[in-house]
């Protein structure tokens, strides 16, 4: 069974590259910008053509939060046009489908994990074509799952965790943002959630529920709590943390002041368990200083 990956050479897409030769029942198909042009839909459809995936996973997309604000029409066309393209394969040759979104769709106004079927309003660019592309899907009557996860980060590419701890090393203090609150999410973490969902569905394909769930680490953090935990389990770094409020620290684009994500949806429908944030921060922490050693 073909599973397509999409966005491979991303954070979870290179998570689930680490991890495919534990899921021997299937041939993954890693692409990227240069194997597949999500954006061409002449393209796209050629390609799941000859392909005949069992499902495909999309893990493109644009993340560049601040920068969407100038890039509009670029970040419509990744988190949204190309859903579509991606969509339409799925139609023609049945592929099931898996998509990642982000809690960035909700405006933070809320002081409770939010729940998949709470009120969507986005307050970025980002934010809103994410939303598009979630509606052109739930528009559809292919099998689907939407995944919404908050804060991704990895032993891969560029993330936070990755800038804090060169920043920790560069610098003797940093202000880090308080009053914004969610949940870190290891990219490992849900590759392997998004694969045990295919595994169980190739299974018995009654096991593949659709609908859109929410995903991240168990706990809640702010960003300065974030940045405090990276330093102290990384060791190492004499770094002081400065909590202070997202009015002293103005970006482009607007982030929700809370976006903590209720999971008991996702865990009770696929019966998952889900590690604490800090415990999977201290997977990823060891990963990267034994990348950081070789």
């Amino acid at each position: 069974m073909k599973i397509i990956v999409t966005g491979s050479k991303g954070q979870l897409g290179s998570s689930i590259q680490e991890i495919a030769t534990e899921y021997p029942d299937f041939t993954f198909i890693f692409t990227d910008i240069e194997e597949l042009d999500i954006c061409d839909s002449m393209e796209v459809d050629k390609f799941f053509a000859r392909e005949k995936p069992f499902a495909v996973v999309n893990c493109a997309a644009y993340t560049a939060v601040d920068k969407a604000e100038k890039e509009k029409d670029l970040a419509k066309k990744i988190n949204h046009e190309a859903v579509v393209n991606l969509v339409n394969g799925c139609k023609k040759t049945g592929a099931k489908f898996i998509h990642i979104s982000t809690d960035y769709l909700f405006d933070g106004n809320k002081s409770t994990p939010y729940h998949e079927k709470d009120i969507v309003r986005p307050q970025s660019v980002y934010g809103i074509t994410k939303l598009e592309g979630e509606t052109a899907i739930l528009r559809t009557e292919i099998k689907s799952i939407i995944i919404r996860t908050s804060w991704l980060y990895s032993a891969f590419g560029n993330n936070y965790v990755k800038t804090m701890i060169r920043l920790g090393q560069e610098r003797d203090q940093l202000g880090i943002v308080s009053d914004q609150v969610g949940t870190p999410t290891y990219a490992g973490d849900l590759a392997h959630v998004i694969m045990d969902i295919l595994q169980m569905s190739s299974k018995d394909s009654k096991r593949f529920v659709p609908g859109i769930y929410h995903y991240s680490n168990e706990g809640v953090a702010s960003w300065y709590d974030f940045s405090k935990a990276i330093f102290e389990i990384y060791q190492g770094i004499n770094c002081r943390v400065n909590p202070i409020d997202t009015a002293s620290y103005p970006t482009p684009a607007s982030r929700p002041a809370y976006s903590v994500l209720n999971k008991s949806k996702i865990k009770t429908t696929f019966a998952i368990e889900i590690p604490y944030w800090r415990d999977s921060l201290k997977v990823c922490l060891s990963k990267l200083k034994e990348n950081a050693n070789k």
